[in-house]
């Protein structure tokens, strides 16, 4: 395409309806859908740009994830699954910010400035969730990369991670996989049978659960998923589609509630669990016998995962580096856990996915979890060709060669480019089933420090930076300061602001030893908040 034919990319139809300055987050651009359609041509045209600049196919995803269906939104998706880089963050922002005069200019100023040569070919594989909102937004996305000539491969209806799965195939001519949603099902359900083998039940362990699939996409998924798993593990599934997305109900709304969703009928110490929107998180709970509500979040999912890969490495005599990284949202009595009883370094990091991802590639087995319960675990290369290696090794014993093959299946079963609710669900119950445990079981592993998060809406959120991966706030100033010392009136007291990445509200977060003083540290946390950083609205209160 020559400089001139791009005069023509300006369309009448994705014209700017909103003056509003919208980021690019850590998931992408995310607001209102009825102002997301020049965003969404806009990022079309992006995209077509950046798979030229790489060399290959990049991935579209529409969706807003855990948000409500008013919203939606769209990220961009690397070559090998991953988030799109920082720098690009910046471009896209700008671009889509521009005023539609000077559109043309901004697209010319990325090609000059990027080096982009317009005669490489373009292939953009695009995806959305179920939200009623996604089609025209959709549509939107292909007329921008139609506009630069890119090529679509559109495979409809999707969770997010398998559309991160379906990049990364398509770019590596399918030595990841079959880059097909076929392929994803069969990668996947192969390896958990694989393990698993004629044993369904083990000990405590009944292969059967109770999944709040959150009204989204994760629904569609899911049934899809149990013609492949066969009688291996019994899911039902609650808030299939009938309902609104993501209201009530959900991973985030469990998580943030510390309550179980609407609409599912829990018997006492039953597993449950929880998924997103667009099937990226994922939450365990359950109902003891006197009703009281427990949680297991991804802090908790995190170090099950490590405990066992820990024992499979031990069986299987491979001497691997093992890295859990966290963020300042980790429940403090996980760190501890991990640290001092399974002696795994854990690394904390700024929240966002792509901070964790990155941190978690310098081990030879990189786990990361959010606590919202977002993440998976990562082999480098080395590693997987020395656990294959070692199952065919006859010099190794039978037990030592079982636990390496149990390896090499545990890592088909993660989706390693991304947090994947259904693969993350696949690799718990496969940990749970071989440790014959139930869920109460996995929760003696260690007590939680009681915890809570609030959000108070400010003027302006961007008064609130921090640094310390989050941790220490440097302005505004003062506010840090008096934080510390509301801390050190609370035992094993804890907490941290920092401004959201996704809202226009400052979040909070506070642990203590018991709930009675986490209620008043948080309050107090809160009342620092609204008066150094200008609340708006009701002042906190009990």
């Amino acid at each position: 395409m020559e400089f001139s034919q791009l005069e023509n990319i300006v369309n009448v139809n994705y014209m700017k309806k909103s003056s509003d300055n919208i980021q690019y987050g850590t998931a992408g651009f995310r607001t209102k859908a009825d102002i997301l359609g020049h965003v969404l041509y806009r990022m079309g045209l992006l995209a077509v740009l950046r798979s030229k600049v790489k060399n290959a196919a990049i991935g579209l995803m529409i969706t807003a994830s855990h948000n409500l269906e008013c919203d939606n939104g769209v990220k961009l998706i690397d070559p090998a699954g991953e988030m799109l880089e920082a720098t690009w963050e910046h471009i896209a922002t700008n671009l889509v910010n521009t005023e539609d005069l000077n559109l043309v200019s901004m697209i010319k100023h990325i090609i000059k400035e990027q080096n982009i040569d317009m005669s490489i070919s373009a292939t953009i594989i695009t995806g959305r969730d179920t939200r009623k909102s996604s089609p025209a937004l959709l549509n939107a996305a292909i007329t921008g990369i139609q506009a630069l000539n890119g090529i679509v491969k559109d495979f409809g209806i999707v969770t997010t991670p398998q559309l991160h799965y379906l990049v990364v195939c398509t770019n590596t001519d399918g030595s990841y996989g079959m880059p097909t949603l076929h392929g994803y099902y069969v990668k996947l359900s192969e390896a958990f049978k694989h393990i698993r083998k004629d044993k369904i039940n083990n000990e405590q362990y009944v292969a059967e659960l109770l999944l709040d699939a959150a009204n989204g996409v994760g629904a569609i998924a899911t049934k899809e998923f149990q013609n492949y798993l066969g009688k291996t593990i019994a899911i039902n599934m609650y808030n299939d589609g009938n309902g609104e997305l993501n209201y009530m109900c959900g991973a985030d709304y469990v998580k943030v509630h510390q309550a179980p969703p609407v609409n599912i009928p829990i018997k006492p110490n039953v597993r449950c669990v929880s998924i997103d929107g667009d099937a990226d998180r994922i939450i365990y709970f359950y109902l003891d016998k006197n009703d009281k509500f427990h949680l297991l979040d991804g802090d908790r999912i995190a170090t099950l995962i490590a405990t066992y890969l820990k024992e499979l490495l031990q069986e299987s005599r491979l001497s691997f580096q093992i890295g859990l990284v966290q963020t300042a949202y980790a429940n403090g009595a996980s760190t501890d856990y991990i640290s001092n009883i399974l002696q795994i370094p854990v690394s904390c990091v700024s929240t966002g996915i792509k901070y964790l991802h990155n941190k978690a590639l310098e081990f030879d087995i990189g786990i990361y979890f959010e606590a919202n319960g977002h993440g998976t675990v990562l082999f480098k290369e080395t590693t997987i060709e020395a656990i294959k290696k070692a199952v065919v090794n006859s010099k190794r014993s039978i037990k030592e060669k079982a636990a390496a093959s149990k390896l090499e299946n545990i890592i088909d079963i993660i989706n390693q480019t991304v947090g994947d609710a259904l693969s993350d669900l696949l690799l718990v119950e496969t940990i749970l089933h071989a440790k014959g445990w139930n869920i109460m079981e996995w929760e003696k592993m260690y007590t939680d420090l009681p915890n809570k998060q609030l959000m108070i809406k400010v003027n302006d959120k961007n008064v609130i930076t921090t640094t310390d991966a989050g941790r220490q706030c440097i302005t505004p100033e003062g506010l840090q300061d008096e934080i510390d010392k509301v801390i050190l009136r609370y035992k094993r007291g804890r907490s941290f602001v920092r401004p959201s990445g996704t809202e226009d509200v400052v979040r909070i977060y506070a642990e203590c030893e018991n709930l009675y003083d986490l209620n008043k540290l948080i309050i107090d946390v809160a009342s620092l908040v609204y008066k150094y950083a200008g609340g708006i609205g009701p002042k906190p209160q009990l």
